[in-house]
């Protein structure tokens, strides 16, 4: 197969697709090129297919090469191993962008990987092997109706950009955000003609914002939509001939007649678990009615799952009732309880219908940062957010792992929606962890996090700028009958056509995620949707509200006390000692953590109030300097025909003249003083050099 290489303007550097060179025995491969970052993304696809299920057994990895930097990988083995956050962020977002676009019922196992081989550290290589996976799947035999175009959009206030620096190294209010980074930082998915993904997180930004750095992701990627075409007219391998299992007539008119009446009566039923098992038993059912024949049995799954589907909307779109009998708008009930545990830092249950949340708090110190290695080098976090979700809260029976891709992703989404609330550094130097545990659910445990976060945060007596609640919405799409639904249940969600989840605070949006499951959504849509999510979103922030007004006076006494001190750098020395034996000695005495940076900034952290405060003190003492005008008891450390020198700290000696002993003519120093006096002196001067000059005369008659 020739070379072949496409090109386009790309944000501030050439795009390029290569295809040809590399990788030849792949069904599709791709290496992009965009300055000096190079993703290679390759598209296989199994000679077999497997049985038909009602999934499309798609796989995506995204590898990042850490020699693509020019680094070699920490810990003992020295190789790539388990996949690092951003790793499965970026293949989560493939895979969403992706998957719509094949069509339901391919049942031949598809596997993309994207390698990143080279960064340079600018220009988005997450982005980047989105195009590549896309391409590599366009020109290989897999039936796709993309391409699709991944394009990251940034926002300053004023105008929106490509690839922006990342919204994690901004600060935290909207002002120093436009002066240092962006206020917003999102993923746009797209096909020639509509938004497939988006997820991105921005700091309070009104819905026409966002709406707007939307649009404007899906005018950018449209070039980058062309030059795939190009590429597919070049190199494209012929599709697979795919054509949905097709259920004869008879077997069709049974399911329907048969079904139809008791699906409706079980999507009828508003309890998830009630509603589950009944349609469990009308499934088992309508087997039964189709005899032994295993292959009709196995075909007629997805034509059951359709009917179902269609029974729902119908409903919905005719009716304007959902299952649980809410209108479209309507928000479950909602009960709050703040706080839910005694000795954590700060807790929240939060229940919103079928869906509960316990998240937690816990305050840390700079020893509980987490170490980060990414190939733009190590970063150091102390704001994390960790969502599980355990097998009991959807009543199944699984092996407990690690976090899977859904809770890596759910987590990351909650952590996004609040970070930008969550105060600096300088005015709460905590180390922050979040947990969500799920309880139960019945759809938008992750916005059920955000809402919890937010109200354990504020029992934590963390200073969050303002409070955050979120949403997921839905969509029902029949034709030009459109209806979105507000606060969605798990069935909705599977059933729907768009997955929309919205958080943010009364200003505006600080997280923003949307999957779809049709060929992409338009502009009106969206934007309706987004302006039904901010009222559900001032709706749940109004109940929050009443269970708890703004964050605490006071951290949980379990928490450690941290105390910020500045000490003069040239003072950091002593505070150490030789060899650390002194910072040894207050950290031996009062069990207080201690840190102390280049700036000479100490922060001081015990649980114990009265250990730190004698920490503070001994550090005080020890930097300490001499004030013209006080007074302190002071120990001869040597004498001298002509006065004494007197230690008024500890390293710190002043002359005590023969003159400035007493109002009396002392004639013969030594038989007033001698070493290991101690006297009373007082500061008369400190010169440019740092000698003091002391007087025990003028100090006598001070308590």
């Amino acid at each position: 197969m020739e070379r072949i290489v496409v090109s386009t303007n790309f944000g501030d550097a050439p795009l390029s697709l290569e295809l040809g060179g590399v990788a030849r025995q792949a069904s599709g491969a791709c290496l992009a090129r965009h300055g000096d970052s190079v993703v290679l993304a390759t598209c296989c696809v199994a000679q077999e297919p497997r049985e038909a299920g009602d999934f499309i057994p798609l796989t995506v990895d995204y590898v990042q090469m850490t020699y693509a930097a020019g680094k070699i990988p920490g810990g003992f083995f020295k190789r790539e191993g388990r996949p690092t956050e951003r790793e499965v962020l970026s293949s989560r977002f493939i895979d969403r962008s992706i998957r719509p676009l094949i069509p339901k019922g391919f049942n031949r196992d598809i596997q993309i990987i994207a390698t990143v081989l080279s960064s340079d550290l600018v220009h988005d290589t997450g982005v980047l092997a989105m195009i590549a996976a896309s391409c590599a799947v366009h020109v290989s035999e897999v039936p796709f109706t993309g391409p699709i175009a991944g394009v990251r959009v940034g926002y300053d206030g004023n105008t929106f950009s490509l690839n922006p620096p990342s919204l994690e190294s901004a600060k935290n209010s909207d002002a120093e955000a436009k002066e240092n980074g962006t206020v917003m930082d999102m993923v746009v998915a797209s096909t020639q003609n509509a938004v497939i993904m988006v997820e991105g997180g921005m700091l309070e930004l009104e819905e026409e914002v966002v709406l707007q750095g939307i649009l404007f992701g899906y005018e950018q990627g449209r070039r980058v939509i062309e030059i795939q075409e190009e590429v597919r007219k070049k190199a494209g391998k012929p599709k697979l001939a795919f054509e949905p299992p097709n259920l004869p007539e008879e077997v069709k008119n049974l399911l329907s007649n048969e079904g139809t009446v008791l699906l409706t009566e079980a999507l009828s039923i508003p309890e998830k678990k009630a509603r589950n098992q009944r349609l469990h038993e009308v499934r088992a059912r309508l087997m039964e009615l189709l005899g032994d024949d295993a292959l009709v049995k196995r075909l007629s799954q997805p034509y059951l799952f359709e009917l179902e589907r269609h029974l729902m909307r119908k409903k919905v779109i005719e009716d304007g009732i959902r299952i649980d009998n809410r209108k479209p708008n309507g928000i479950r009930n909602i009960t709050i309880e703040v706080p839910f545990l005694p000795r954590t830092h700060g807790s929240a249950l939060f229940t919103r219908g079928e869906t509960q949340a316990l998240v937690t708090v816990t305050l840390g110190t700079w020893v509980d940062e987490q170490k980060i290695e990414l190939l733009e080098g190590d970063q150091y976090k102390k704001f994390m957010l960790h969502y599980n979700f355990p097998p009991f809260s959807v009543g199944e029976v699984k092996f407990l792992r690690s976090p899977s891709r859904r809770e890596v992703g759910h987590g990351h989404l909650a952590e996004r929606a609040l970070g930008g609330v969550v105060p600096g550094d300088e005015q709460f130097p905590y180390t922050i962890r979040v947990v969500s545990d799920v309880f139960e659910s019945n759809g938008s445990s992750s916005m059920a996090t955000v809402c919890g976060a937010s109200l354990a945060l504020m029992d934590a007596g963390v200073p969050i700028s303002a409070a955050v609640a979120g949403i997921a919405m839905g969509l029902i799409k029949e034709g030009d009958d459109v209806v979105i639904l507000s606060d969605i249940l798990g069935d909705e969600d599977h059933l729907g056509d768009m997955d929309f989840k919205v958080a943010g605070t009364r200003k505006g949006i600080t997280a923003f995620q949307m999957d779809t499951k049709i060929k992409g959504v338009d502009a009106e849509i969206l934007r309706k949707a987004l302006l039904q999510a901010k009222e559900g979103r001032l709706h749940i922030l109004d109940i929050m509200e009443h269970s708890i007004q703004g964050p605490r006076e006071e951290i949980s006494l379990y928490a450690p006390r941290i105390v910020t001190l500045q000490i003069k750098p040239e003072k950091i020395r002593e505070v150490i000692g030789p060899g650390g034996k002194m910072i040894k000695h207050i950290v031996d005495k009062t069990k207080a953590k201690i840190f102390i940076d280049d700036s000479g900034t100490v922060n001081i952290a015990s649980v114990d109030k009265e250990a730190c405060d004698e920490a503070i003190r001994m550090i005080q003492e020890i930097v300490r300097e001499p004030e013209v005008g006080q007074v302190y008891m002071g120990k001869v450390k040597s004498v001298v025909d002509f006065g004494a020198f007197v230690e008024i700290m500890p390293g710190i000696v002043g002359l005590l003249h023969i003159s400035q002993i007493s109002n009396e003519r002392v004639h013969n120093i030594h038989d007033r003083l001698k070493e290991g006096d101690e006297l009373l002196v007082k500061v008369l001067e400190v010169d440019r050099g740092g000698k003091i000059r002391l007087s025990h005369k003028e100090a006598q008659g001070t308590p």
